[in-house]
């Protein structure tokens, strides 16, 4: 089975593909290939942060293995497709570079599961940190309706589509929310309808008519919703963890 990440620029796809890799885990375990390596493609030493995904290459095809730990036993899932550049969304950017853009659409379209990682809107953040680095509310909207239209028209086969709000140390209280969403086996706060119900709720609200705007386009699809940081383990697994329940069912 294949998962991808995809997002906009400076939504913190890289960081997240890297913490998940962290070996101080939970539930949800990278085997292969090991973290230092991963480290040494995704993390800048001397800058002490990630790397930007490189323009002129449109997907990351690094392998990535990983092992969700579940009641009834171990699943894995192969991650082909980790993270893409920002640039790819660019119609300019898939009219100059058409054969990878080609080639990108060839791989998600294979994928049996898709993270799209948002960052934060405006209104969201917390006070204490720079609003104006974000976009407004209407502009994350707006944005949102472009993925609406990119997957109605060019993944009209997707089934499970997974939409993690990103950053969440912004504009939450972190552990609050891990002790109502994080995953205990078989004695969880809430199941997995609670917790996508809560998410959906609270966080992505201005979105709502989009969203059954998609759901009504594409038959048979499974749109979750998530909350994530890297601050967080609980909630930066959770999405891996669905996907260890849920997928080839």
């Amino acid at each position: 089975m294949g998962v991808i990440y995809i997002g906009d620029r400076a939504a913190g796809k890289t960081h997240l593909a890297l913490e998940l890799a962290n070996p101080q885990s939970h539930y949800v375990k990278v085997i292969a290939p090991d973290y230092q390596y991963i480290k040494s493609l995704l993390y800048d030493e001397n800058l002490q942060k990630t790397k930007p995904t490189e323009a002129f290459k449109s997907v990351y095809d690094q392998y990535l293995n990983v092992r969700v730990q579940l009641p009834t036993g171990n699943k894995e899932i192969n991650s082909y497709w980790l993270d893409t550049a920002g640039e790819i969304w660019r119609k300019n950017w898939q009219t100059e570079n058409n054969s990878q853009w080609q080639e990108f659409l060839t791989k998600i379209r294979e994928s049996e599961g898709i993270l799209l990682v948002l960052p934060p809107y405006r209104q969201l953040v917390h006070d204490q940190f720079n609003r104006e680095d974000f976009i407004t509310q209407q502009q994350w909207c707006n944005r949102f309706q472009r993925w609406v239209d990119f997957f109605r028209y060019d993944c009209p086969k997707i089934r499970h589509l997974l939409l993690c709000l990103n950053k969440a140390d912004l504009f939450c209280n972190l552990q609050q929310e891990a002790n109502i969403l994080g995953y205990i086996p078989n004695r969880s706060h809430f199941n997995w309808q609670q917790r996508n119900q809560y998410v959906y709720d609270r966080y992505f609200s201005p979105i709502h008519p989009q969203i059954r705007e998609l759901n009504k386009s594409i038959s048979g699809l499974s749109v979750k919703f998530f909350i994530t940081s890297i601050y967080n383990r609980s909630l930066l697994e959770l999405p891996w963890l669905y996907l260890g329940s849920f997928l080839s069912k």
